[in-house]
This record gives C-alpha cells, structure tokens and sequence, in this order.
C-alpha cells in the first residue's frame, strides 16, 4: 500500500463462500461484483438510539440489503427508484491505505450501487453534514481518488428534505410487485392518468379506491406514474404519467445530495 495520495490502495471483502479476500483495488474494482456481497463488518448498534440496524428489501434486485441508520434507509429509497441502478449492497468493501506518516487507515463506505453501464458509486450516508469528524473528511477525499480511478464516484449524500423523505417512505410501502394488480387493473390506472389529474379523481375512475390505491402507488414508486414529491401527497395532488424527473427521481450528483 502506498499512501493516501498514491494508487496502490487495497480492497477487503467477503466473497460469495464467506471468506475474507485482500487485494489490489485497481484488481477489486474490475473483477468483484460488490453489490452481490454481504458486509464486510457489521452496522454497529449503538445504546439509545431510537433506529438501528436492519435489512431494506429492494424492488431493483428483489433481495435485501443491509442498513445501518434511518439516512442510509432514506438514501437507499432514493437508490431503489432510480432506473439506473441495477444493484445495490451494504458495506460490501473496506479500503485501505496508508497515510503520510505510513500507518495503516481503512474506511468501509456505507452503500454500493451499480449502475446499468458497470459504473459505480460509493457512498456514506451522514446524518449531518458534519458526522464522522475529520476522520470522514480525510477518508472522503481518499475514497473520491480511489473511485476516480476506478471510474467509479464517492458521495456523502445530503439527508434529504423533510417532505421528500416522508413521500419516499409512504410510496416504498407499495414497492413490492404484488402491488401492481393484475394486468388490466395496471393498465387502466396508467389509462386514468394520461393526463394529469387530482389522484382520487384518476383512482375512482380506473376501479374500486381500495383496489387501485395500491397499484397507483406502486406505479408512482416505479415511475410510471408521476407527482411531484416536494409537496405533501395528498388525495388531490396531480398525478400523470409524464416524465420521470416530475416524481422526485435522481441520479447521483442530483439535488438530493447525490
């Protein structure tokens, strides 16, 4: 390992038979599939905090990914809609390097995502700004360097605004598939929405509110329908099937702190 403003860094992970690999990072990043490992270290539980860790069933793999706080369960919403991202893992990967006086650091970012053309991004979930102290500074700026290599990126994502949060959360409720309804019931709620109407008025007129409820909000999720998602939902916010950045959809690097 070199130092932290070399290219010699190394990757440590557990690999699909649950042993412990070390190796060269510029080798890591093109022949692991990080998104289908499990973490490299577990989330800590820290006494008194009111959310720890758990597991985030995603609709973009079908399987669960581990989570370590409330921002990190809200950036993984965010991840979980966006069309570009084909997988997603938790902690899968601790880097390591040396500093300048040749110790050995590490850093284990807290979120994988793979994009559909192979890149990827890295990415800490901060609840404030100022979490991890200068200890996260300086492993940011380690970790943007190693992910520029790559060809990757690293992100400390921004908590997200209050409203946001709250509709992301309420829609991932109706994530699964199951809440799709059948074909013709799919059909008719993208029918009801071809042009933007209040959601009661579109849901009543495609069915039974208590059938289709469901199935226009796993279609606002999925973003097949769009709402803007800066305002409270509410029975008449207008909701259409236009573009996909009316719903609240981004990317990395997006005004949602990615």
């Amino acid at each position: 390992m070199q130092t932290d403003t070399g290219s010699e860094w190394e990757a440590v992970f557990v690999d699909p038979v649950g042993q412990v690999v070390q190796q060269r990072w510029a080798d890591a990043v093109l022949a692991v599939a990080f998104e289908d490992l499990e973490p490299v270290s577990a989330f800590p539980v820290v006494p008194g905090r009111r959310w720890g860790p758990g597991q985030w069933w995603s609709a973009t793999t079908g399987r669960h990914v581990a989570c370590g706080s409330a921002a990190m369960r809200a950036q993984l919403m965010v991840l979980d809609r966006d069309p570009e991202v084909v997988g997603l893992a938790g902690r899968p990967v601790r880097l390591l390097w040396r500093d300048a006086r040749g110790q050995v650091r590490s850093w284990v970012p807290q979120l994988f995502a793979r994009h559909r053309d192979g890149t990827a991004v890295l990415a800490d979930c901060p609840s404030h700004p100022e979490a991890g102290g200068e200890r996260a500074q300086r492993a940011a700026r380690v970790l943007e360097e190693a992910c520029v290599q790559a060809g990757w990126s690293y992100r400390r994502l921004e908590p997200l605004e209050t409203t946001l949060a709250a509709n992301l959360k309420w829609l991932a409720g109706y994530r699964h598939p199951r809440n799709a309804g059948r074909p013709p019931l799919a059909a008719a709620v993208r029918e009801a929405f071809t042009q933007p109407r209040p959601l009661i008025e579109g849901t009543e007129a495609a069915g039974d509110p208590i059938e289709v409820l469901p199935a226009v909000f796993h279609a606002l999720w999925h973003g097949h329908l769009t709402t803007p998602l800066d305002i409270p939902l509410h029975e008449r916010v207008l909701v259409s099937t236009g573009a996909g950045a009316a719903n609240g959809r981004s990317g990395p690097g997006s005004g949602n702190g990615r």
